[in-house]
């Protein structure tokens, strides 16, 4: 697992064959480097070679700011000299349904910001609203291996290109249904040739489906009894056979990624399941926090079957976990907001020990943003462009607050010495040089 060089050491001695393994394809340099799928190069929030820096505002430490048209809450995603989005452009200007969109890729230059290629993937009319807070067709982020970026549009279509945005292939999995027209935004997840999509709707069928990432084609598909879902699917290698961990009401499953049989299963989290799981070794973490609190520590070298009720479960908290943000994992330490939250609560990951909180940060307002570690510092960004910086650690301590005067939503992207942050109008890079 790609973390910081102490951690790499103690985990090196640990007997069990597990690797987290959230892209396989693309060299192990190539990969911490960059930044090239939600959540980081481990799918846990750390960007482990980045120096970012510890302050900026819209008059300093900003190498560059774009415009984005239309509107998005995909995060960015980084690989090389490049920074690449989502985003969906109405042609009135209004979100809604049977409004004629646009639904973009466009990737900028990361030394220059500007547009170094634009593509259409489809133009339609949505079939449902989008969420009233969110408010965008374009919250699912791409991901890349470094040779082809996968964008998931969803209910417009599965793409894949080559990074100098030549399509290869795309895909159609019909139209969701979502609860209350809730909205989309499941980012797919990528193992090696294999793409995992979550496609949890309401009134219709669900499943989690396998695509070959060179064509396109299914390789297996598994109906899902569940309603909504929006986290993205955490992807681990267990003695040798990688397996994709899927949160969610009912149950809580893992897929095995090269057949889709289930592997292990257990009791479910809560509604409107939004975090994405993490990893550290041989124990994965899932939580989520609509009308209830729910977190699950697993031992993966114990799953196998149902192992509710068993010692599989290592550690479990029904109290102060995430609506939409999703946690960070960083070096041992699991930082977890409330709800929608500025309230932090940091425990250690493989035991349950909590070292501070429910910690009121004071300075942040409404988080939809989730935190991301770098540089021994975690950073939250709040709905109002607002940004804490806090001292990594088992106490709490503020290094600085940051401001911009855009919105955020999406979660922002580490590489090098740079923040990539996206907000309503606008793609920022954040860096001292």
């Amino acid at each position: 697992m790609p973390v910081r060089a102490a951690t790499r050491l103690a985990l090196a001695a640990i007997a069990v064959t597990l690797v987290l393994a959230p892209l396989g394809a693309e060299p192990e340099q190539d990969r911490l480097l960059n930044w090239p799928q939600w959540r980081g190069p481990a799918a846990n929030g750390v960007a482990p070679s980045a120096n970012p820096p510890l302050s900026w505002s819209e008059s300093s430490n900003i190498r560059w700011k774009a415009p984005v048209p239309g509107r998005g809450s995909s995060s960015p995603i980084v690989w090389g000299d490049r920074v690449y989005v989502l985003t969906a452009v109405s042609e009135s200007g209004e979100t809604a349904p049977g409004v004629m969109h646009k639904f973009v890729v466009m990737a900028f230059n990361r030394t220059t910001g500007e547009v170094a290629w634009e593509k259409v993937a489809r133009e339609e009319a949505p079939h449902e609203a989008a969420h009233r807070e969110n408010g965008t067709y374009a919250s699912a982020s791409a991901v890349t291996d470094g040779e082809m970026l996968i964008v998931s549009f969803e209910s417009r279509g599965l793409y894949a290109y080559d990074l100098d945005g030549n399509l290869i292939w795309e895909k159609d999995l019909g139209d969701k249904l979502m609860r209350n027209q809730f909205g989309e935004g499941t980012t797919p997840a990528l193992h090696g040739n294999t793409i995992v999509q979550v496609w949890d709707q309401h009134g219709a069928p669900s499943f989690v489906v396998g695509l070959d990432k060179r064509t396109g084609e299914e390789k297996w598909r598994q109906i899902r009894d569940e309603i909504d879902t929006w986290a993205t699917p955490l992807i681990v290698e267990v003695n040798g056979r990688a397996q994709a961990i899927v949160p969610a009401l009912e149950r809580v499953k893992s897929y095995d990624v090269e057949t889709g049989e289930i592997v292990w299963e257990t009791a479910g989290l809560t509604m409107n399941a939004i975090p994405s799981p993490v990893a550290l070794g041989e124990l994965a973490i899932l939580m989520s926090g609509y009308r209830g609190n729910s977190l699950k520590a697993i031992d993966l070298t114990k799953a196998k079957g149902d192992i509710t009720g068993t010692d599989a479960i290592v550690w479990s908290y029904d109290r102060d976990t995430p609506y939409v943000p999703s946690p960070l994992l960083y070096d041992g330490l699991l930082y977890m907001l409330k709800s929608n939250n500025g309230i932090l609560t940091v425990f250690d990951a493989k035991t349950g020990k909590m070292h501070y909180g429910p910690q009121r940060i004071e300075g942040l307002d409404e988080v939809f943003s989730s935190p991301v570690g770098a540089a021994g510092r975690v950073y939250i960004t709040d709905r109002t462009g607002n940004t804490l910086v806090l001292k990594h650690g088992t106490t709490f301590e503020v290094l600085g607050r940051n401001s911009l005067s855009d919105g955020v939503d999406a979660s922002v992207a580490v590489a090098g010495g740079e923040i990539y942050l996206r907000g309503y109008k606008s793609l920022y890079c954040i860096s001292e040089n």
